[in-house]
């Protein structure tokens, strides 16, 4: 509804005109509320009761390794098949070539985008890794928050100015529909089966962790592959 406002606000208010190809807009509305709605219907009845299952069931293994090892695999996993994160990988890879900062081939641009996605997900996948160590040692979640944004800062005035913006936007594309809700599962069932841990305050912060460390990767990335 917010969105419809919008459109319809300026189209009829600001821009005075009739809204264009108004069946297919009405259809692609309707397209959007059954696709959100059936989403947040899954999230509930599959992704969050897998997320925090599994959760429970490692920590009470006790095998902080195979913890790891999931953790590691789910940021990585939930974050290659990020749709957000495929479409600015590939918006990046055509702006790149247009640019001149790699060359103008399909090829190339297809090495471009898997290699900055790939980047992105082995990031977001270590970043969560980490933040299960901070879980399940109580490690004190604002001073590694303020640690990664002064790294952050400190790359990007080594970084070529090309891939900064497209670096900062990868922090907000991986932690999106499929990444997001079973890392919260994550976090919230794992802060739960240990003992003195409060899901409210340790379970949450792994979506932080996310965003920060696909800044620090991608910059790398550009470091290197525009040089």
């Amino acid at each position: 509804m917010p969105v419809i406002l919008v459109v319809m606000f300026f189209q009829l208010i600001v821009l005075q005109q009739p809204l264009p190809n108004l069946a297919q807009l009405l259809s692609g509305v309707v397209l959007v509320v059954l696709g959100l709605t059936l989403f947040i219907q899954g999230l509930e009845m599959g992704l969050f009761p897998v997320g925090e299952s599994l959760a429970h069931a490692l920590a009470r293994k006790g095998s902080l390794f195979w913890l790891l090892i999931f953790a590691f695999s789910l940021g990585f996993g939930t974050t290659v098949a990020e749709p957000a994160l495929i479409a600015v990988a590939e918006e990046a890879s055509e702006v790149a070539a247009a640019a001149g900062a790699i060359a103008d081939n399909p090829s190339v641009q297809q090495a471009y985008a898997e290699g900055l996605r790939f980047t992105v997900a082995f990031s977001v996948g270590l970043a969560i890794l980490v933040g299960v160590m901070r879980i399940v040692k109580g490690w004190p979640i604002h001073w590694m928050i303020m640690g990664g944004y002064v790294l952050v800062v400190i790359i990007t005035s080594f970084a070529p100015r090309e891939i900064i913006g497209i670096a900062y936007d990868s922090g907000g594309v991986t932690t999106s529909t499929i990444t997001v809700p079973l890392v919260t599962a994550l976090g919230v069932g794992l802060a739960s089966s240990i003992r003195g841990r409060s899901p409210m305050i340790d379970g949450f912060g792994l979506i932080a962790f996310a965003s920060i460390t696909p800044i620090i990767f991608v910059l790398i990335f550009g470091m290197v592959m525009h040089s």
